[in-house]
């Protein structure tokens, strides 16, 4: 990509924050209205939450495929297009007078927040100096947590007072400020930016259906892992099997099978997806321990929990600017370690502190996740070629949604089994704590385990000196 005169980097920057949070804004603003929505389309609480669900699963299935198709036609041109779906279909969204119909414009919404959340890290490569990498990681990390937070918040409000169809007329104007904006600060794309014009349409096909078959057997039926939900998940990795098949025999293929021969990307995506798991587990499991263990109400669970998205929006900028002076290797440590002492300190601290424990314990979760996080991202868009880059930042992306499904379920289905069978309204304090207990229990192993393969088994070449010298291997 080529930077004018008259677009700055620093404009470039504010475009591509506000794109990540006007994606994340999409997926957190109608949870508050389920509620509001179920009873206006006459639908049961599942039907309300594949609202939900239509967006979340294009913005899984498809984000792989968004940022190919970035890398061949341009990134500019296909985060614009996303930015304009994603405004065309809030307002389908507040203007349909049918369930269906607002199936169908959620998932066309989610469709243009895969893009946005496709591209982002990738024209932020592209544009940002690699010493002030870190520090553009950081801010995609504040900006994608002021939207999480902001949703609840905001979404509260408009119902309140203009009625859910207000939560998607505002994303239309949010959206379009972003795509003006986008189009007079994104650089042009450049003609030799652009890969070759062959497209794996059986592999992208293979590799949706695959993602489409886990993500639905992960959140179909949240009470038990029953029949629908294995049938799905044996579908899923015959799908995979055939798309491994594909790949191999593939003269262009989505994923080059040599990518995941490098121990250092798969360390580096695996660790995204076991973060956001250990992540997804406090927005799971924390409202059940904090209702029945410690006896808050749903405005005291509701102050405790935006504690965690408030502490990370403070936190993301330092954490990059932590990336930019310590490097990618000690960042990620300090991460990491903060995140093991936040798991550990919400076994042990809430009983002791009471509520102000658990937000002692978040205050030490968060800021971790943030610093691994600004230190993931760098380390791998540090080294990815401009022809693979929307691909690579569209796959780290996957990785962590795959993470939050994962924890949601996984670790959801931890909490109840250790908490015991019975109906949520039967169990006491004492189950829930040790099911709570146990829960965060695997989840610090986890984190362990990510900590001591980033010490012992995996070298992080990339550090401070590395940042300095350009002294980076490249994947092309």
């Amino acid at each position: 990509m080529t930077l004018p005169k008259h677009r700055t980097p620093q404009g470039a920057l504010a475009c591509l924050a506000l794109c990540v949070t006007l994606a994340s804004l999409g997926t957190s603003i109608a949870n508050v209205a389920l509620p509001e929505l179920a009873r206006f389309f006459s639908v049961s609480v599942q039907g309300a939450q594949w609202i939900v669900l239509a967006y979340l699963l294009p913005l899984t299935v498809l984000v792989v495929n968004a940022g190919k198709i970035g890398d061949l036609l341009g990134r500019r041109k296909v985060l614009l297009f996303g930015l304009a779906l994603f405004v065309f279909a809030s307002l389908l969204c507040g203007f349909t007078p049918w369930y269906w119909a607002l199936l169908l414009s959620r998932g066309a919404q989610g469709i243009g927040a895969a893009v946005l959340m496709a591209l982002t890290l990738a024209v932020i490569r592209d544009i940002v100096p690699r010493e002030k990498m870190g520090g553009a990681m950081g801010l995609i990390g504040t900006m994608s947590a002021i939207g999480t937070a902001l949703g609840p918040s905001l979404g509260g409000f408009l119902v309140s007072v203009w009625g859910w169809r207000s939560l998607f007329f505002v994303l239309s104007p949010l959206g379009l400020l972003v795509l003006v904006l986008a189009y007079f600060y994104l650089p042009k794309d450049h003609e030799r930016e652009k890969s070759s014009p062959a497209f794996d349409g059986l592999g992208t096909l293979f590799l949706a259906f695959t993602l489409l078959c886990y993500s639905l057997a992960m959140t179909v039926n949240r009470t038990a892992f029953g029949t629908e939900n294995i049938a799905m998940l044996l579908l899923g990795v015959l799908a995979l099997g055939l798309f491994i098949r594909i790949e191999n025999k593939a003269s262009f293929p989505l994923l080059k099978p040599e990518l995941f021969a490098d121990k250092q990307f798969v360390f580096n995506l695996l660790s995204n997806t076991v973060v956001a798991s250990v992540m997804m587990s406090t927005l799971v499991v924390g409202p059940f321990y904090l209702s029945i263990s410690l006896g808050l109400d749903e405005k005291d669970i509701g102050l405790v929990m935006a504690s965690g998205p408030v502490m990370a929006s403070i936190s993301g900028v330092p954490a990059g600017m932590a990336v930019n002076r310590w490097g990618v290797k000690h960042t990620m440590l300090a991460g990491l370690g903060l995140m093991l002492l936040g798991s550990l300190s919400i076994i042990y601290f809430p009983d002791l502190f009471g509520p102000t424990g658990y937000v002692m314990a978040l205050a030490l979760l968060t800021p971790g996740y943030q610093m691994f996080q600004a230190a993931n991202n760098t380390a791998v868009m540090m080294d990815t070629h401009t022809d693979q880059r929307g691909l690579i930042a569209a796959m780290l992306t996957l990785f962590r949604n795959v993470g939050l499904i994962t924890g949601a379920s996984v670790m959801g289905g931890i909490f109840a089994f250790s908490a015991g069978s019975a109906p949520l309204e039967s169990l006491g304090p004492e189950a829930v704590s040790m099911g709570m207990g146990i829960t965060f229990i695997v989840a610090s192993s986890l984190v362990f385990i990510c900590l001591l393969v980033a010490v012992f088994g995996i070298d992080q070449a990339i550090g401070t000196e590395a940042l300095r010298t350009n002294k980076i291997k490249s994947n092309a």
